[in-house]
């Protein structure tokens, strides 16, 4: 088997190519039913997005494989958690169309975990009205979203006390309800902007095992935004490392480790090899003029 680096061909679009030796992919596979044999892909065509005159997306163009979990790693400034506010539709592109198997994004059932879980939640609500919230707001009955809700749970073992306030709990805690309220819509894709950079460190760590159990339980589509580069590496099917504004991609990293990777994977040398690749090209892509 080998490890993919995926560099821009000709037409302009990032594509995984065959180039890197490496061990089995992953030791559990997590359940991804496909319709068809062909991989299901995010296309993303023309993208142009510009803050006044600081352009950070210009034409830009990728393919990215479905049903992956990807992280997205790059200079400061480069436009990460913008790319994943555009695709996602919570911010509006200057030109450009991305569809998710060909469907768009307002056909596609979408979540997102912000960065800032404190003002994320509804503080006013208990833990367990905020996980019930969108399915409120998606007009399911009420037996129904019990139901849900009740069946996440027991999927995840989360032990939290989920009748407090948000601002009772821990902010691993918070983030959990967070997240927790993300994945109830079963969503099809689901986006997380650095989600555990306002956590310490040991609840960090915790939080990376939760996101690795959700991942191969689900096998949800997630696209994870991260400004630490061992993060990006642990957490990801691929490693999406883009360069300096106006942003393009540097290379498509593919993992290809096994799963579950406790703490212990970033002492492999297969990971640190992994790593030190990707810093290479985060350093080429800082120091580029």
């Amino acid at each position: 088997m080998t490890s993919s680096v995926a560099r821009v061909s000709a037409d302009g679009i990032a594509r995984v190519g065959e180039d890197l030796p490496h061990p089995e992919r992953r030791e559990t596979e997590p359940p991804m039913p496909k319709t068809s044999a062909r991989q299901r892909m995010i296309s993303i065509q023309g993208l142009k997005k510009s803050f006044g005159d600081t352009v950070i997306y210009d034409n830009f163009d990728i393919e990215l494989p479905q049903e992956e979990l990807i992280s997205i790693f790059g200079p400061n400034g480069c436009g990460k958690s913008t790319l994943i506010n555009m695709i996602s539709g919570l911010m509006p592109m200057d030109a450009g169309e991305v569809l998710y198997d060909g469907q768009t994004i307002k056909e596609t059932k979408i979540s997102y975990v912000f960065q800032n879980y404190r003002e994320a939640l509804f503080p006013w609500l208990r833990a367990i009205d905020n996980i019930h919230y969108p399915l409120k707001v998606m007009g399911l009955p009420r037996r129904t979203r019990e139901e849900r809700v009740e069946q996440l749970l027991a999927d995840f073992e989360i032990k939290i006390d989920l009748n407090a306030y948000p601002y009772t709990l821990s902010g691993g805690q918070q983030q959990t309800v967070s997240i927790l309220r993300a994945l109830v819509t079963e969503p099809e894709v689901l986006f997380l902007d650095e989600p555990f950079s306002a956590l310490d460190y040991e609840m960090t760590l915790f939080m990376r095992e939760q996101i690795q159990k959700i991942y191969l339980k689900t096998g949800t589509t997630t696209l994870l935004v991260s400004h630490d580069l061992e993060e990006a590496v642990q957490l990801a099917d691929k490693v999406l490392l883009l360069t300096r504004r106006p942003t393009r991609v540097a290379e498509i990293v593919d993992v290809g480790l096994p799963w579950p990777r406790t703490t212990q994977v970033t002492t492999d040398s297969r990971f640190v090899d992994i790593k030190r690749h990707c810093l290479e090209v985060f350093w080429r892509e800082v120091k580029a003029s």
